[in-house]
């Protein structure tokens, strides 16, 4: 409970406020375990080794130009910054904030809340307000910050506070990369993240921010689409975001085993849902560099995956995204398109699945998923009946792809007892044949020791 740290610092001997982010949550019936406390005076780092000891915290410091100091929780039920007054006084302090709905300040041993810009009339009204005409040139970042709060509080932006974000967007370029990605990636992972990336484009931010995806607008597509690769990027994004919810019309039996593998925490404080989000954002990046018409009039993108998957993880990189989050949206994008090169063939044989998960690894279960949202998103000629038979092959890969990811398959023979049993066999010889027994261990070509000896002396002499 975030009561605990507010009561001990409502004993301290100096005057102490609560502001930002939780004061706006509290007024709107929320309660948050991430605190802002701005303390009158230069005794932040005793205010909080007072904290630490009366309320069972770690204590260290945050920023040593800027003097905060951070509590956690040892349990890590709450957080609490603590900020050095920035001003002569709490209302000069609130001055220098970007919006009004943060500019509110609540004295913690208690009182009437501070709010010399109106952020409560604001907050009431559900609208989103600079706190001064200079909020954007002095910190640019928050462009991107007024993205992810009206994404994130369904709020509308006031016209004056637009039309300076506007002007401010392109000083973004100059703003450390990773406090870019900080706002872009709670934006992506807000439950209204089309609100948020529509005033990136409204602002100018995207094409600071994210210039592959500012280039997707006016790129037209085949006559199997029914919207330009912009618009179906923003489509394909709503049905990822549907499919972590695990609609059982589209799932089927898979649904719930869907829901519980998206919610799981993946890399960068992101589910492996939101993972899945960037994943839509970038699977099409590379369609305006490889479209072309042919002789016949017929639109094409040749090669987009495999260029998207180099262009996504250079633009996450770019953006100091972490290792694990840039090679599995590389691997998204790069496979974004086997399922649906699969549907012509159907039925599969064991073989034709095994390669499909094989080939798609480790993604086989988020990229079925993503195929799915593409298929939906995409509503052209002939959509319907496209749809449905890409959806009966993806469910079918799905509860494969989950049987996978949960055992992944093995050879049936080690390394070891190969080159025991075979006579001249070396490296390289080793790891195709195990990787052919993997297969057809899978595929239930063979079923024990003896079948699996047998079909590795039979390839050895064919190879050998």
């Amino acid at each position: 409970m975030t009561a605990a740290p507010l009561r001990v610092l409502a004993e301290l001997e100096t005057r102490a406020w609560l502001v930002g982010g939780a004061v706006r949550d509290q007024m709107r019936g929320i309660e948050s375990a991430d605190l802002d406390v701005v303390l009158d005076g230069r005794r932040v780092e005793q205010a909080a080794r007072a904290l630490g000891r009366g309320a069972g915290g770690h204590v260290f410091q945050l920023s040593e130009g800027f003097g905060v100091w951070r509590v956690v929780a040892h349990d890590r039920s709450w957080q609490v910054d603590l900020i050095p007054l920035a001003g002569a006084g709490i209302e000069e302090d609130l001055g220098q904030r970007d919006f009004t709905i943060n500019a509110v300040a609540e004295p913690v041993a208690g009182g009437a809340p501070v709010d010399p810009f109106g952020g409560l009339r604001d907050l009431a009204a559900g609208t989103i307000r600079m706190v001064a005409p200079d909020a954007f040139t002095r910190d640019p970042l928050r462009v991107m910050r007024l993205a992810r709060i009206a994404a994130e509080l369904g709020f509308e932006v006031d016209g004056a506070t637009l039309a300076a974000a506007r002007a401010s967007a392109a000083r973004l370029s100059g703003v450390a990369q990773e406090r870019v990605f900080s706002e872009l990636k709670r934006i992506i992972a807000s439950e209204r993240m089309l609100v948020g990336l529509e005033l990136m484009d409204l602002t100018g931010a995207t094409k600071i921010v994210l210039p592959e995806i500012a280039d997707l607008r006016g790129v037209e597509q085949s006559r199997f689409h029914h919207l330009d690769v912009h618009d179906h990027t923003r489509a394909v994004l709503g049905e990822a975001a549907e499919l972590e919810r695990g609609p059982v019309h589209t799932l089927g039996e898979h649904a719930a085993a869907v829901r519980e593998l998206l919610a799981e925490p993946f890399a960068n404080e992101l589910t492996r849902g939101q993972a899945l989000r960037f994943g839509a954002l970038f699977h099409d990046a590379a369609k305006p560099q490889t479209r072309a018409v042919s002789d016949g009039g017929r639109i094409t993108f040749m090669g987009h995956d495999i260029a998207g998957a180099e262009l996504a993880a250079q633009a996450l990189r770019r953006l100091r995204a972490s290792e694990r989050l840039v090679e599995h949206v590389a691997a998204l994008t790069r496979h974004h398109l086997t399922l649906g090169f699969l549907v012509h063939r159907m039925p599969l044989s064991r073989r034709d699945i095994y390669r499909y998960l094989s080939e798609c690894a480790p993604v086989q279960v988020d990229v079925t998923l993503l195929s799915i949202a593409d298929r939906l998103a995409t509503r052209g000629d002939n959509a319907e009946q496209a749809i449905e038979r890409h959806l009966q092959l993806a469910r079918q890969l799905l509860g494969e792809a989950l049987a996978w990811s949960a055992r992944p398959p093995r050879p049936p023979l080690r390394g070891d007892e190969l080159t025991r049993e075979l006579a001249g066999i070396h490296g390289p010889e080793v790891g195709r044949i195990l990787a052919a027994l993997k297969e057809a261990s899978w595929t239930g070509e063979i079923h024990d020791r003896s079948d699996a000896l047998a079909l590795a002396r039979e390839l050895h002499e064919r190879d050998g």
